[in-house]
Formats: structure tokens, C-alpha cells, sequence
């Protein structure tokens, strides 16, 4: 693997496996400064949300970059208050215009709300038809959730961004989403920065003579999932993009594997409690 590896999707598309999240990104400045710093280290994958509220500064900071827009892909999320058929659509349409695109590569419902996740997903169907978007997904989706699209959806979603880290490792729902060819993306693939002190990986952190954020990241490839750490650190962006030069042994790999705690840092998606 190196630093432009992607996965192939259900449809043939490529997503890379490395993104830089903008989650909490606010302040524009630093927003922008991050992004910045991360397409010049070689990320080709930006990951947005219309709650992020950043949605404009993404799309400016690649509009000045000197990355052709059809080498990067772009992820944003409709929110929960926008969810339902027509609802998204609009959503999308505001979405495209503060990112002043064409098209968005990957368009995701960001928690499934209770009786409009099917009908948020049939939208994101429709955007797909008319090639607005070039690959569909989803966000938060038990195993459930997704049965229940799977059960009348044209075409399946071929990606799932959930919570993941080795404190949740999520081994079950990513061993259904293999099974249906859906893709899985860690959002908070450090877990919040809470599992980095763990013993454990400090310990396997000093064998490889990599960081613990480093250790994390690569065992999550390794796990074929797609990784998306947030940061506006410049350091850290870097440091968080040197993964290729080492490899985690099968036994590490159990060590890591081991350390799950089914602890999420944050929402559980059966649960979430939505402030409208």
C-alpha cells in the first residue's frame, strides 16, 4: 500500500483508503491551511458534512489547490433535520452550491432517522441516476438499518461510515458490510484520541518505532478500512499519512484485535438523540 492506494467499490469506483476528515473544522483560516496542507502531502480524499459547516471552505480550498478536481474525492452528508426524499434532494442542492461542484463523489446519510433513512437513501438512488454523485452510502447504519434498504433499494450502498477504533472494532457489522460488497469507513479512527495512551499500543507504538496514532491507522488498513483522521495540525496531518513504510505482523494484528471493548466514544446510531 502507499500513500494513493484505493479501494474498488461495488460499481468500480476508486476511493482512497487515506482522507483527511474536517470534522469541528470552523475557524475558515485553519480550514483552509489544513486542507491545503493535506493535498500537498499527497491526500486525495476530503471528508465533509453539511453540520460541519465547512462545506464552502472545502470546496475553496480545492478550487486553489493544484490537484485536478477529478483526482480527488469529495464525501458530504445530508443531516438528520434535512432527512426524507425531497428533503435530501434540496439538501444535496444546497451542498453542491457551497462546494461550487458539479458533482460530489460519495453522498452519505449521516444517522438514520427513524422512518425517513429509507426514503433519505431512495434520494441519494435518485442523485446517483442523474450522475450527480458517483457513489452511493450511508453513515452510522447498524446491520439492521441496512437490511432494511437492502430489502428495496435498486442500488445497495457501497459504503458505511461508522464509529471505529480498537476500542470498538466493529467486527461483526464489517463482516456483513464485506458480505454485501459495502465498504467501511472509520470516522474517529483514533477514537477520539482516547485510545492512544492505551498501554497496549504504546508498548507496540515503541516496537515498530512509530507513533500509537500510527500504529492505529495501520491496523485499521489492514483491516481494510478506509480511514478518514481529522487534524489542523500540519505535523500531525503528516504523521498521519506515513503509514507505508512498516507493516503489522498476524500477531500484532490479534493484539490490536484483542483490545475491543465495544466502547463507543460517540452516539449509538439505535439511540441518537436528534436536536431538530
Amino acid at each position: 500500500m502507499n500513500l494513493h492506494s484505493t479501494k474498488k467499490l461495488a460499481n468500480g469506483a476508486e476511493m482512497p483508503y487515506l482522507g483527511l476528515g474536517v470534522y469541528k473544522m470552523t475557524d475558515r483560516d485553519e480550514t483552509l491551511e489544513a486542507i491545503t496542507t493535506a493535498l500537498d502531502l499527497g491526500y486525495r480524499a476530503i471528508d465533509t458534512a453539511a453540520l460541519y459547516y465547512n462545506e464552502e471552505e472545502v470546496g475553496e480550498a480545492i478550487r486553489h489547490s493544484s490537484v485536478p478536481r477529478e483526482d480527488l474525492f469529495v464525501t458530504t452528508k445530508v443531516w438528520n433535520s434535512d432527512q426524507g426524499y425531497d428533503n435530501t434532494l434540496r439538501a444535496f442542492e444546497t451542498s453542491l452550491k457551497k462546494l461550487d461542484m458539479d458533482y460530489v463523489d460519495l453522498y452519505l446519510t449521516h444517522w438514520p432517522v427513524e422512518h425517513k433513512y429509507v426514503d433519505t437513501y431512495r434520494a441519494i438512488e435518485r442523485l446517483y441516476d442523474e450522475k450527480l454523485i458517483r457513489v452511493t452510502g450511508v453513515s452510522n447504519h447498524h446491520e439492521h438499518h441496512l437490511k432494511t434498504i437492502l430489502a428495496t433499494c435498486n442500488v445497495a450502498p457501497m459504503v458505511n461510515q461508522i464509529e471505529a477504533h480498537p476500542y470498538l472494532t466493529q467486527e461483526p457489522l464489517r463482516a456483513f458490510c464485506e458480505q454485501q460488497q459495502i465498504a467501511v469507513t472509520a470516522w474517529s479512527p483514533l477514537g477520539r484520541g482516547k485510545v492512544l495512551n492505551d498501554e497496549t499500543i504504546i508498548r507496540i507504538a515503541d516496537e515498530y518505532n512509530v507513533s500509537p496514532a500510527q500504529i492505529i491507522l495501520r491496523w485499521h488498513l489492514q483491516n481494510d478500512v478506509i480511514i478518514i483522521p481529522k487534524s489542523v495540525t500540519a505535523s500531525r496531518i503528516k504523521e498521519n499519512s506515513e503509514l507505508y513504510h512498516f507493516e503489522l505482523t498476524n500477531k500484532t494484528m490479534q493484539q490490536l484485535n484483542a483490545l475491543n471493548r465495544n466502547e463507543r466514544f460517540g452516539q449509538n446510531p439505535d439511540n441518537f438523540k436528534f436536536d431538530f
